[in-house]
């Protein structure tokens, strides 16, 4: 999943503690009156619902900064609201989160944009939208342009571009924004609009979703392989270090010029989408500026969207949802007993495992007596996937195997041994000569080997194979093996 989860970890934890943001984009207010359908209007063929509660939350721009404030970045906002009952609740919504408004523009006579949500459950049945998307007189808007570009002289680690297309991101301010901001070293992440990306040229990063990037290079949204290429060309187009692909369940694609990395989804219910590109390009953005890589904070980001279409309404994510999704130890091995499972107990964990991100490796052995080979040979295969699963030979499969007299040690001993390890994920028993119904059933990704094993004598290889997988040999170290240990052993008895 993560590349160092503890530096990960310690990111959230607290390390976006020390990180000044800057959002600049389209301010508006997300309005929600949530009732039940009572009955079918006799006036027309719509539904009737009686309204139960309204809430209101802040979209847009601002919710990037919300979720940028939630994971304890210090947020600052530009953009612009009228002078009307919407737009002063808006800016009281995002001072009470802690982000500094000075950035924002009341506008005298222009409604601040609104959208109103009608629920009924978890169902929306209507939306309206209050806006004006006039533009501003020149000479107002080059002042506020003038006033926002000079806010990057100010130390900010990351500026986020937030565009939803109703007016504030003019083509010359952005290009004005990332000129600025990439020549003062500050990396530039773009949740772009429209079909003209021209004006976000030199950013860090743009972060289309699969409909968006459709509509602007003309390819198909339900051709995997377009889109990757597509992304591929715009990247080239614009100068940018890397395009983030956001697929919504099948998870984010990171374009970058030594290829694509793919970020799987997290499986969970959706309730409600609303505002997860926000958390989405909010967390990416806090990982960048803290010096996470690119995959690492997209997984971040991944991981946080995923929280937030569990939830209805525009919701920013919380530090500690996002603590508690990582896990306790974010990347600590589990406790002892939690790692000795069942064939049937690998299988659910492998499925856990997998839609949190992971790539599964797989090996096996007897284990009987662990000595460095066996330590050093272990982690190396750890450091070729993200977990780790060793399947053991019983204690009868062993003696089959390895005649009698061995094993030295039982299997439980020796499973709980293999499990001590920080390299091992889990530990399976099998009874059979070969771990072959152990592989077809958890289908590793990665399955390793010695490199003193023939390719063709490889058990599983095939099958590894032949659903996409990898089989690796590790290099083994020399003067060490659990047979010669007893030749020793027997040699220096009386």
């Amino acid at each position: 999943m993560f590349g160092r989860p503890d530096i990960v970890h310690a990111a959230v934890r607290g390390g976006f503690a020390g990180v000044r943001m800057l959002v600049v984009g389209d301010l508006m207010l997300d309005r929600y009156l949530i009732g039940d359908v009572v009955r079918i209007s006799p006036e027309a063929p719509v539904p009737v619902v009686r309204l139960n509660r309204e809430t209101v939350s802040v979209g847009g721009a601002g919710n990037v900064a919300l979720n940028l404030a939630g994971l304890g970045v210090r947020a600052d906002v530009a953009g612009w609201t009228g002078d009307d009952e919407p737009g002063a609740r808006l800016r009281e919504l995002l001072g009470l989160a802690g982000v500094r408004v000075q950035g924002v523009d009341v506008i005298r006579g222009r409604p601040t944009t609104t959208k109103t949500r009608v629920l009924s459950g978890q169902q929306q049945l209507v939306r309206i939208d209050d806006e004006d998307l006039t533009p501003r007189p020149m000479v107002e808007r080059r002042a506020w342009d003038d006033r926002v570009v000079a806010l990057l002289q100010d130390g900010y680690d990351a500026l986020v571009i937030s565009d939803y297309a109703k007016g504030v991101l003019a083509d010359d301010l952005c290009r004005r924004l990332i000129k600025h901001a990439r020549h003062r070293g500050i990396p530039v992440l773009v949740d772009p609009k429209g079909l003209d990306y021209g004006k976000y040229r030199g950013a860090t990063t743009v972060t289309p979703n699969e409909t968006e990037l459709a509509a602007t290079t003309q390819v198909s949204a339900s051709n995997a392989f377009e889109l990757t290429e597509a992304a591929t060309r715009l990247r080239g187009l614009l100068d940018l270090e890397f395009v983030t692909l956001t697929r919504g369940e099948a998870g984010i694609s990171l374009v970058e010029a030594t290829g694509t990395r793919h970020v799987p989804a997290r499986a969970r219910e959706v309730f409600d989408v609303s505002g997860a590109g926000d958390t989405a390009i909010a967390t990416l953005a806090a990982g960048i500026a803290v010096g996470l890589d690119a995959h690492d904070a997209a997984v971040l980001a991944n991981l946080a969207a995923g929280i937030i279409v569990g939830k209805t309404g525009t919701v920013p994510i919380r530090q500690d949802e996002l603590l508690a999704a990582l896990g306790p130890s974010a990347g600590a091995p589990a406790p002892l007993h939690e790692k000795l499972v069942s064939l049937e107990s690998a299988v659910a964990l492998v499925s856990r495992w997998r839609n949190e991100g992971h790539e599964i490796g797989f090996t096996n052995g007897c284990f009987d007596l662990v000595h460095a080979g066996h330590v050093t040979y272990l982690d190396w295969a750890r450091r070729n996937c993200d977990r780790m699963i060793v399947g053991l030979n019983t204690d009868a499969s062993v003696r089959e195997l390895k005649g009698t007299g061995r094993p030295v040690n039982v299997e439980d001993a020796r499973a709980q041994v293999l499990a001590g390890l920080a390299a091992v994920d889990a530990v399976v028993l099998f009874a059979e000569k070969t771990p072959l119904a152990v592989i077809e059933a958890i289908r590793p990704d990665v399955l390793i080997k010695g490199d003193d094993y023939a390719d063709e004598d490889i058990v599983g290889a095939d099958e590894v194979r032949s659903w996409g997988g990898r089989v690796l040999r590790a290099p083994m170290t020399e003067g060490h093996s659990t047979t010669a240990m007893l030749d020793r052993l027997a040699a220096d008895r009386p």
